[in-house]
């Protein structure tokens, strides 16, 4: 096979990567708080070959001179934008919005008997029954919310629900109003450092792998949202179909090279015989 043909069948995998990453940010883009994703290519090694000695070659010249030969691309990074969507008004007291961009929520989820912190901007949240007359506030797969003291729970028999721009949630019970927890939000310092954890929801990497401390990529801040609000995806569609095409042409004409290499490798073939 020709260097041309590996450096296709190279780029070939890396573009279907970027065509479903692609698909995945269409695919959501009517899911609340969703932040859409995008993938950055860099170049695998390259050859220099230095044929080119003419001094005058040089004269003006922005780049080494010579010939670089590439072996295809990948694709380098995947990046979460955080940027702000568009705010739709519910009316639903436990329809949240955060204001402010790279500040997330915190929900506490357990998977095989494993607890970790993850961080959303989908402020759809609801309240779980819990025993003795309690509830709690959770996401709306049942993941405990975190306040600023842990889990928000608090008795169950009240009137109204009203959570202030602050985070600060209050119940009104008869001619008394309670405050029964204050939600507690960070901001993504480094956002470029957060994982995907699925269901709409980030998770710190291993920050000692990338000699950082969580304050160097979280920090907590004070709420700033509104509520009766959702915030929608932040999926620009016509960037999304634009980079689609592009993306699509890119794998055709990938494929393409692998396909008249192979023809000229047949006539080489046959011109032997």
């Amino acid at each position: 096979m020709s260097r041309a043909m590996i450096q296709a069948a190279v780029t070939m995998n890396q573009l279907q990567q970027k065509m479903d990453l692609i698909g995945n940010n269409l695919a959501n883009s009517q899911t609340t708080g969703y932040k859409a994703k995008n993938a950055e290519f860099a170049s695998l090694l390259f050859q220099q070959i230095n044929n080119m000695n003419d001094p005058n070659n040089d004269v003006g010249r922005l780049t080494p001179g010579g010939v670089r030969v590439g072996s295809g691309a990948k694709l380098g990074s995947t990046n979460i934008d955080l940027t702000p969507g568009a705010l739709k008004e519910t009316g639903r007291a436990l329809d949240l919005a955060l204001l402010e961009p790279n500040h997330l929520f915190q929900v506490s989820v357990t998977e095989n008997n494993v607890t970790e912190t993850r961080y959303t901007r989908d402020g759809a949240f609801y309240l779980s029954p819990l025993e003795n007359n309690q509830v709690m506030l959770t996401t709306s797969d049942g993941h405990p919310v975190l306040g600023v003291n842990g889990q928000i729970t608090f008795a169950d028999g009240f009137d109204s629900l009203h959570v202030a721009d602050n985070g600060f949630i209050t119940v009104q019970r008869g001619n008394n109003t309670e405050v029964v927890g204050q939600l507690a939000v960070i901001e993504a310092v480094r956002p470029r450092v957060l994982e995907a954890a699925g269901a709409n929801q980030y998770r710190l990497p291993n920050l000692a792998d990338l000699g950082l401390n969580q304050a160097d990529v979280i920090q907590a801040v004070p709420a700033s949202l509104t509520s009766g609000t959702l915030e929608m995806s932040n999926v620009n569609m016509g960037k999304e179909l634009t980079d689609l095409i592009t993306a699509q042409r890119a794998y055709q004409f990938n494929a393409r090279t692998i396909s008249m290499g192979d023809q000229m490798m047949g006539l080489v073939n046959q011109l032997r015989t």
